[in-house]
């Protein structure tokens, strides 16, 4: 234990060092935010001691607002205010991107990566302006959402996964799913990274924590959690963003006017065939994606695999970097359909393209994930201020587009061995094959070598040129 925290403790303070900055520069208050107006009337009346009025005010993600409101209690111990409720409940999402960004260099540093590599990857995950940009506009909950969806698929996507992990697992993408809706593009990679055996105990236990985080709001009825939540599901037209595959589907028309009444110039009428089918359409392509991986690792799957991995289904668990891979698909496609996408929904998209990269074979940087921060961040911070709305969807669109078609790719290509799970063939002089561990550890072979015949050579394996 003391090794451990001795080795992450610089990790750990740089961490806590970025989530503190992010702190510092986002939560400098929540005036004419989406706190302001959906979130702190309920946490208001918590504070006040009055529980099912903090239900019936919960907003349409109210389960976020229920998984922190332990935190909004806390300024209560020293007297603070609104604004001290405000930094409370946004703490835990800050810790949950530390937490993820100390696990991931763990990993890194295992795998002897380069100190640039880690460096970066810490700085995507915990100093990422996204992350500023969410806190300002009051939607910290997107960031633990992300942070929770890519543990779940990286401890799914363990190597010996017992009945008690695939609980914590379905725990964890549980909170996820409560937090907000879109987590549920997360339980197809989450549930493929898992032996087949594994999974339906996963499903359970994601299905009874969502249901004991979001019962308390149903059972309420009457309050803004079920109505919004029904608007929500029906998705009205009035929320018609540049950043998405649908814009160019509008029209010019009247003035649009957006949050406040603000004018937004240039901005397209969408029609209103894109506000029906645009959230359906999302879960619609997990599912079709989730079924389109089941069907290919059960088409690979030999009657040789070990029997744990199988399953009744026959086919195998999905490898950690092809789960981490679908969910950043998912993620991204859920961005490009979202007739609703802002400047914090790709957010959990770079969180998990960033793990598929720092999990990959190579040492170079995550300049995935860093390129999208970058992009995104033009997309909707700078371009917003200097071209007009149909140029803001062409530029999004220029390299959403070619970067999901590239994910896909890679997703459908052939598969590749993982790191630390690399092997080669080797050959003798008299024609034995063996197969040599990442180490160079002798792990199989294939047939037994004749009597009498020499060792084969494994620190310098080479095929025979004749």
């Amino acid at each position: 234990m003391r090794r451990v925290v001795r080795e992450n403790a610089l990790c750990a303070f740089m961490a806590g060092a970025g989530c503190a900055a992010m702190a510092w520069l986002g939560l400098y208050g929540f005036a004419w935010n989406d706190y302001d107006s959906e979130v702190r009337p309920a946490l208001d009346a918590l504070v006040h001691g009055h529980l099912v009025e903090f239900l019936r005010l919960a907003p349409v993600y109210g389960g976020a607002v229920v998984e922190r409101a332990p935190f909004a209690l806390l300024p209560g111990l020293w007297g603070g205010g609104q604004l001290a409720v405000y930094r409370m409940v946004a703490l835990p999402c800050l810790l949950a991107s530390a937490v993820l960004g100390v696990w991931l260099l763990a990993r890194m540093r295992s795998e002897g990566r380069s100190t640039l590599a880690r460096a970066l990857a810490l700085g995507v995950c915990t100093a990422n302006p996204l992350t500023l940009r969410a806190l300002e506009l009051g939607h910290p909950e997107e960031l633990l959402g992300a942070c929770m969806c890519v543990a779940a698929v990286m401890l799914a996507a363990g190597s010996s996964v017992g009945r008690g992990r695939s609980l914590w697992v379905g725990a964890i993408l549980g909170l996820a799913i409560a937090n907000k809706e879109w987590a549920l593009l997360a339980v197809g990679p989450v549930l493929l990274a898992l032996p087949p055996r594994r999974r339906l105990p996963c499903l359970a236990s994601a299905g009874a924590v969502t249901a004991a985080v979001l019962g308390p709001l149903v059972l309420v009825g009457s309050g803004g959690f079920v109505t919004s939540t029904r608007v929500f599901a029906t998705a009205s037209g009035t929320i018609f963003q540049p950043w998405q595959l649908w814009w160019f589907f509008g029209r010019h028309g009247a003035l649009v006017h957006g949050l406040f009444g603000a004018p937004k110039p240039g901005y397209r009428i969408g029609p209103a065939w894109t506000s029906t089918i645009s959230h359906p359409l999302i879960l619609i392509t997990g599912l079709a994606l989730t079924a389109a991986l089941w069907l290919r690792q059960r088409r690979r799957s030999q009657p040789t695999d070990p029997p744990s991995r199988p399953g009744r289904f026959g086919a195998r668990a999905l490898s950690e970097r092809d789960a981490l891979l679908a969910l950043a698909l998912l993620l991204l496609l859920r961005c490009l359909l979202d007739t609703w996408d802002t400047v914090y929904y790709p957010l959990p998209f770079i969180l998990a393209l960033l793990a598929w990269e720092v999990r990959g074979p190579t040492d170079r940087p995550p300049v995935f994930a860093l390129s999208g921060s970058v992009l995104a961040w033009i997309s909707f911070q700078w371009l917003p201020l200097h071209v007009s709305a149909d140029a803001q969807a062409a530029f999004f669109l220029a390299w959403a587009l070619p970067l999901a078609a590239m994910l896909g790719l890679r997703l459908r290509g052939p598969r590749r061995p993982e790191m630390g799970q690399r092997s080669w063939v080797v050959w003798c002089a008299r024609g034995e094959e063996m197969t040599v561990g990442a180490l160079d550890r002798l792990v199989r072979s294939s047939w037994p070598a004749p009597a009498g015949s020499a060792r084969a050579s494994i620190r310098s394996p080479r095929r025979p040129s004749g």
